[in-house]
């Protein structure tokens, strides 16, 4: 079971600093894992499911690892 605990946070907010934060360390490392240019990992980042979900903060995406949602990502873009 995956449990992320902050302090005095009542509820993932999706617009937050903490998630802008995680959204461009997952575009910096997609980026660099795939070969390919920051503005093609932003565009491949913005027309996934991945980004869909963690921006309506869904489940526990926001306590996951960067590693383990840009492997996520890959998969998505693979298809």
């Amino acid at each position: 079971m995956n449990i992320c605990v902050m302090k005095g946070v009542n509820r993932f907010e999706r617009q937050s600093h903490f998630t802008a934060k995680k959204v461009r360390r997952i575009i910096e490392l997609f980026s660099r894992k795939e070969k390919i240019s920051l503005d093609d990992a932003l565009a491949v980042f913005y027309r996934s499911e991945l980004y869909r979900l963690v921006s309506e903060g869904v489940s526990d995406l926001h306590c996951m690892s960067d590693e383990y949602l840009v492997e996520d990502l890959i998969a998505e873009y693979e298809r």
